[in-house]
């Protein structure tokens, strides 16, 4: 558990946070100056807090009113920034070997391992120069691993690739909580990295914490926070690989909504998934249709109604053992006498693998 709850001023800009993070990837969301990259310093150890305290696991790296501020070195932080900032003498092997080497107590992270995990093993007699913006990410996050850290905080890592190169490293950064049980701060503005990544959001605004929570849980609201909008009202499901149809093309996962079918994944049945479903991608009958393309169809009950912008209305559906959440106009809610406890069918024109 990461526990923060500090107060900074900086210039024209007051910062005034407290969350706490878990062990999986939690993302700091928000508009650029909203405070995320002076959190993750203040964690760090390079920006003190006026006041405050945060505890990293049982380790309390900053308590003001105890006067304890441990030492950037010895916070155990790894931190992998936009840049990457790595050695430019060194070899990428030097590169990675160097906070290894000054990591204390028990390495329980080894060099062989994250130079496969990250794909990097043709790199290592290279210099940083001669590495794609791709590659030197990939390298300063395996330097960070080899730190041997209790907390990895990432500032933006793929804010300075195009989008060829952030979808090279994207797939080894979905790796990382899972394969090292570390605990990640995730810093971005970008919502398609937060919804690919994260497990938990902590959405920031002038410098205050907006909200904060299970990522499913806060795209779900029907009062999503306006810091939310761009990653879109929707549920993600946690599922399962049930089978595939190579002739069709298609494969069925199956969720606590039911089973979706959804384009053919390059996953071994069993394979634990989750999968998004827009609420805009959500249409409502009265009656299940017939001839129709949507083959995504589930009965529901309305649960909750509620106004959002002019002329939409946002709703919340119970379905199965589960809920989707849709998001209509106000006429075709009109029309159809849509209200809590109207009986439906539930057609998902449209779902995405999460991760």
């Amino acid at each position: 558990m990461i526990s923060v709850d500090i107060a900074k001023r900086l210039d024209n800009f007051s910062l005034n946070v407290a969350f706490e993070a878990g062990g999986g990837v939690t993302a700091l969301f928000g508009r650029s100056g909203a405070g995320k990259s002076t959190i993750v310093k203040a964690i760090a150890g390079l920006v003190r807090p006026e006041r405050g305290r945060i505890q990293v696991g049982d380790v309390v790296l900053f308590d003001a009113a105890r006067g304890i501020d441990v030492p950037a070195q010895r916070r155990r932080a790894g931190v992998v920034f936009q840049d990457g900032r790595l050695f430019p003498h060194l070899s990428v092997k030097d590169n990675l070997l160097y906070g290894f080497a000054r990591a204390k107590g028990v390495k329980a992270i080894d060099a062989e391992s994250v130079i496969r995990m990250l794909g990097i093993e043709a790199l290592l007699a290279r210099k940083p120069v001669t590495l794609s913006g791709g590659e030197r990410q990939r390298v300063a996050v395996g330097r960070a691993l080899l730190a041997q850290p209790a907390v990895l905080l990432m500032d933006e890592p793929l804010a300075s690739l195009d989008a060829a190169r952030k979808g090279e490293v994207l797939p080894y950064l979905e790796e990382l909580n899972a394969r090292f049980g570390i605990p990640i701060i995730y810093v971005t503005h970008d919502a398609d990295e937060v919804l690919r990544l994260a497990s938990d959001v902590v959405l920031l605004a002038n410098g205050a914490v907006a909200a904060s929570g299970a990522l499913g849980a806060l795209t779900s609201r029907l009062d999503l926070p306006v810091e939310a909008e761009t990653l879109g009202l929707g549920a993600i499901l946690d599922g399962r690989v049930e089978s595939h149809d190579a002739v069709r093309g298609l494969s069925v996962v199956a969720t606590p909504v039911g089973g979706f079918r959804l384009p053919l994944l390059a996953r071994e049945v069993g394979a634990r998934v989750a999968i998004r479903v827009a609420a805009r991608d959500v249409s409502i009958a009265l009656e299940r249709p017939t001839a129709i393309s949507v083959q995504n169809m589930f009965d529901a009950v309305v649960d909750e109604v509620r106004p959002a912008a002019p002329h939409v209305v946002r709703m919340a559906l119970h379905v199965g053992k589960g809920r989707l959440l849709a998001e209509l106009t106000a006429d075709a809610v009109a029309r159809l006498n849509l209200a809590p406890g109207a009986k439906v069918v539930a057609l998902v024109k449209s779902v995405a693998l999460a991760r």
